[in-house]
């Protein structure tokens, strides 16, 4: 029987490709690969080979000429599922990269580390690697977590941040808080579902109006989404930190915090405490009638306040 979910991904590849991104592999190091959806001028194919390794090692890898922005995946779905509504709507003006984190479509690496650290230092050498020398992150949900690392561990590449759904980091008492108010006994219950009931449960506390979808199609979504289970599990247990070792970093950049004010998994007051933590630099609007998946129910409006922000970054820049 044929996977709905799988048979869409051929007219997403194409979407994309019309938007101006394609996918390429990139490997990190021995044992780690990640597919990042990078802007189609900035890869140029090689000439056609019969040693596919000669072919491979003669890609030509071309700096972006716009602004650049990174488009940082959550837990539920790989990058261009996530950003499907925002990617046509910035290639325009910018060089947009998509990346999958790794354990996310194609990515994957041998190594036992399961940290956000570990993420954002392979998503910034991926990023290296492919001509990308400064760029503004965008993070929802765990990504937003791995966009906050990367800014803090790389002020000179990461310009600026803009912020959906997310934390700085998840300490053990706010997760115990957040899975308990939610109904679930833990955060692998709530994001690693295992059933139609699973994930129907995890869609009615991510998004604010319900989202109706026939049993077939659920189904079908957990199966292309789902994999991975096992290194996933463990990414979830390397998100937590003890409330004793957590500190809020300095932050450089110009940060932004962009919120569906329904969001049950990480309301607006945790937003609104993180914009007071995190000082001066960091600036909030919420979205009304959209929950933690607020770029896909209200696209529209997401889009426009994202590209406000990035507008005023290079406002910023030009009047320097």
């Amino acid at each position: 029987m044929v996977n709905l979910v799988a048979a869409q991904k051929p007219l997403m590849l194409g979407l994309m490709k019309m938007a101006g991104i394609k996918p390429h592999t990139v490997e990190i190091e021995p044992g780690t690969v990640m597919n990042i959806w990078v802007p189609k001028e900035t890869i140029k194919k090689p000439k056609k080979s019969k040693n596919k390794t000669t072919a491979s090692a003669t890609t030509n890898i071309i700096k972006p000429t716009k602004p650049v922005v990174v488009l940082v995946h959550g837990f539920a779905a790989e990058g261009i599922v996530t950003w499907q509504f925002q990617v046509g709507s910035l290639t325009k003006k910018y060089s947009v990269y998509v990346p999958d984190l790794l354990f996310f479509g194609g990515s994957m690496t041998d190594s036992s580390d399961r940290s956000p650290t570990f993420q954002a230092e392979c998503l910034i050498n991926g990023l290296r690697k492919l001509g990308v020398e400064k760029c503004t992150v965008v993070g929802f949900s765990y990504g937003g977590m791995v966009a906050f690392k990367m800014a803090e561990l790389y002020p000179d590449f990461v310009h600026a941040l803009v912020v959906s759904g997310s934390i700085l980091a998840m300490t053990d008492s706010l997760s115990t808080e957040t899975i308990s108010s939610l109904g679930f006994s833990s955060s692998s219950e709530l994001l690693l579902p295992n059933s139609v009931k699973g994930l129907k449960a995890l869609l009615s506390v991510a998004a604010h109006k319900k989202l109706w979808f026939p049993d077939c199609l659920h189904q079908d979504y957990l199966e292309v989404m789902f994999t991975n289970r096992k290194e996933r599990a463990e990414l979830l247990e390397g998100l937590i930190v003890s409330n004793k070792d957590t500190n809020i970093p300095n932050f450089s950049q110009r940060i932004h915090l962009l919120w569906g004010e329904n969001d049950q998994i990480f309301k607006l007051e945790l937003a609104q405490t993180m914009k007071e933590q995190l000082g001066e630099k960091v600036t909030f609007e919420g979205i009304k009638k959209a929950g933690h998946l607020v770029h896909i129910e209200r696209p529209c409006v997401y889009n426009r306040f994202l590209k406000k922000f990035l507008a005023s970054l290079h406002a910023d820049e030009a009047r320097k």
